[in-house]
Formats: C-alpha cells, sequence, structure tokens
C-alpha cells in the first residue's frame, strides 16, 4: 500500500482510539464508543478487506468511496441519525458487493468445490460477511427508527460495532493460509477445511445464540472456536518458516486465543450474575480492546504492507510494545486520564514504526504478482 493511504489510515486510527477516550473531557454526551468502534471496524478494516481482494498497491475509485463514506455512515450511526445512516449502509453494502460479484461468483461456490484454496475461502466468506453485515444493519436501523416490525434487545445497532470484526478476522486468515504451504496434502487439506467450516458456521451460530440471548449454548460455540483456533495456530507455527510476518501473525494469534478466553469468561460470568456485576464491564473492555487493537490490527499491519516484507524494524521490540499497550496502557486509559493520553501516543509511535518502516530490500516499483 502506499505511503499517502498508510498515513490516512494511521490518522483513522489514532482518532478512533482518542474518541474512546473522550468521555473524559465531554462525559454524559455522545456515545463515542460507537464511534470509535465504526471508524475500526468499518472504516479501516471493511475498506482494508476491499483493497486486499482488488490486489492493488494502490486503491481503485471504488474503495475509496468506501472509506469516504464508511467515515460518513459512523459519524451518522454515532449521531444517532439513523435513515442517514442506513442510506450510507446500503450504498457500502452495494460497494461492496460489486468488489464481491468482480472477484468471485456471485454464488460462493468456492466454498463448497474443489480447485480453491483455503485463502480464498476465507477471503470470500470475509467480503461476503461485510455485505451482509451492512445489510442486515440497515436493516436493523430502519427497523429501530422508523418500521418497528419487531423488537429484540439483542439486536440492535450496538449490536454491530464488533459484529463488523469478523470479516477483517476472516480476510486476516485468508493472509495466513496463504503463507502455509502444502495445504494440498490429504491432511492439510482436511484441517484446512475444518477450520474454515468450524471458523464461520461457529460464529454465525454464536451471533444467532447472542440473538436468543442463549447463554450456555454461546459457551459451548465458544470452545469449539477457541480449539479450532488453536489448531489454526499450531498449522501456522508449524508449517510457515523464515517469514518476518509471521512474528506478527502468531502474536495476533495469541491476542485471538486471549480474546476466547476473557470471552468465555465474560459469559461465564453473566451466568452467574454476582460475578458478572463486579467483573463483567473490566472483562468485555479486555476482550474488545484485545479484539481490535491487538488480533485484528495486527492483520491489518500485514495487509497494509503485503508488499514491502521484509521491512527494517525489531519485530521481537515492536510486538513488546504491542502488548504493553493492548494488555496494560489502553484498558487503564479509559479510567485514568493521564494514561489515556500516554496510550494514544504510544499507539501512535506503534502505527508510525509498523507503517512507515522502510524494506530491507529495496526494489523498483513495479506492481508485484501475488499467487
Amino acid at each position: 500500500m502506499r505511503k499517502r493511504y498508510r498515513l490516512l489510515f494511521m490518522i483513522i486510527m489514532v482518532a478512533a482510539l482518542g474518541f474512546g477516550y473522550l468521555h473524559h473531557l465531554v462525559p454524559g454526551t455522545h456515545n463515542f464508543e460507537r464511534l470509535h468502534i465504526f471508524l475500526f471496524n468499518l472504516t479501516s478494516g471493511g475498506t482494508s478487506i476491499l483493497y486486499y481482494i482488488e490486489n492493488k498497491k494502490g486503491m481503485s475509485v471504488r474503495v475509496r468511496f468506501f472509506l469516504v463514506f464508511s467515515v460518513v455512515f459512523a459519524v451518522f450511526a454515532w449521531l444517532e441519525l439513523f435513515v442517514p445512516a442506513a442510506v450510507c449502509g446500503l450504498g457500502l453494502a452495494i460497494i461492496a458487493e460489486s468488489v464481491r460479484c468482480k472477484a468471485y461468483s456471485f454464488f460462493p461456490k468456492e466454498f463448497f468445490l474443489r480447485g480453491y484454496s483455503t485463502s480464498d475461502r476465507f477471503a470470500h466468506a470475509s467480503l461476503l460477511c461485510l455485505v451482509l453485515g451492512l445489510l442486515t444493519s440497515v436493516m436493523v436501523i430502519l427497523n429501530d427508527a422508523w418500521l418497528h416490525l419487531f423488537t429484540l434487545e439483542t439486536l440492535s445497532i450496538d449490536t454491530f460495532f464488533l459484529g463488523f470484526s469478523f470479516p477483517v478476522s476472516l480476510i486476516t486468515m485468508s493472509v495466513m493460509f496463504s503463507l502455509i504451504p502444502d495445504l494440498k496434502k490429504p491432511f492439510m487439506n482436511a484441517a484446512s477445511q475444518f477450520a474454515f467450516w468450524a471458523v464461520n458456521l461457529g460464529v454465525i451460530v454464536f451471533f444467532l445464540f447472542i440473538v436468543a440471548g442463549s447463554l450456555w449454548p454461546q459457551v459451548a460455540v465458544t470452545l469449539v472456536l477457541f480449539f479450532t483456533v488453536i489448531l489454526i495456530f499450531v498449522l501456522f507455527v508449524t508449517y510457515v518458516k523464515g517469514l518476518q510476518q509471521k512474528s506478527f501473525l502468531v502474536s495476533g494469534m495469541l491476542f485471538l486465543l486471549y480474546t476466547a478466553i476473557t470471552g468465555i469468561a465474560y459469559i461465564l460470568l453473566e451466568i452467574m450474575s454476582d460475578g458478572y456485576l463486579r467483573w463483567g464491564d473490566l472483562l468485555l473492555r479486555l476482550h474488545a480492546v484485545a479484539a481490535l487493537y491487538g488480533w485484528n490490527l495486527s492483520g491489518l499491519a500485514v495487509i497494509y504492507r503485503r508488499f514491502d516484507f521484509p521491512i527494517r524494524l525489531n519485530s521481537k521490540q515492536l510486538i513488546a510494545g504491542h502488548w504493553l499497550l493492548v494488555a496494560v496502557a489502553v484498558p487503564l486509559g479509559d479510567a485514568i486520564p493521564a494514561m489515556a493520553v500516554a496510550a494514544t501516543a504510544g499507539y501512535g509511535v506503534f502505527l508510525y514504526l509498523m507503517f512507515f518502516s522502510g524494506k530491507l530490500i529495496e526494489e523498483d516499483d513495479i506492481e508485484p504478482v501475488i499467487a
């Protein structure tokens, strides 16, 4: 990705985290959390998915339109201007669907037929999930603001705060499987096929259980997803060798395992109401921070620099700083204003180093060919 686009995403991401701390300055006003998460998951994440699928160094006109209107959508949703937000959401879905239909077939045959890689399957699933998530959010917004056809406390615009993080997870897994060799061998093929279906069906079923308010089934599905993530982690660590981006993706997978553990603990505490009242908010915050700024950011950073690896930086030190930010500084910033400033500044430094460190091997600016 060209430097000007990386700079733009850096500004959006730092602004997103900063909005998450604005309750220190203007308490009791608009829900800045909504703006904070939409800017990260939908603007940065959704645009990155389209960029990755199109497989170009620069952004096409469609991807640029998606970026602009995703910011407008986030602002409208934050201000609770739901009808204009629904119009923007529909436009975003149309743009994403146009990219999907150009890259893949309308019916996702890649999921069911031989001859398609697991990486392609995850990439198509990511884009399809983004389109369906946008269309569902439009339906929910119009129902809450105008139609009033159904009333479900668990199905509202807030449900999609972290819901848009799932397409980002899928595109990161697409990147990971694109780096794993020997996937055509019988065992590797079976393991990758299982991982694809377990992740996608598991999250869909989990979402349905959230809407239904069924807690114990949520625990069961989360355990299945947890062991599936362990399977993917083992495959990736075992078979990917000698790549700098491996370190960042392994770190991201550890963040993902951390989110699974905190997610299970949160649901169990919700079942046991006494513990939930004391620790529920803290666990939910730790879970959300690790999902957004740990796992998702690791994947997005690799996507932004995928044409540049190896890059000139100390991976171990940068990853250690990343964990310090996500596990300590960012959560503490919710309660301590000075820590909020430090976390935002440290986050900006991390993004600058990750996004703008030079390549170890400088090459002519030739459009790369990805197999």
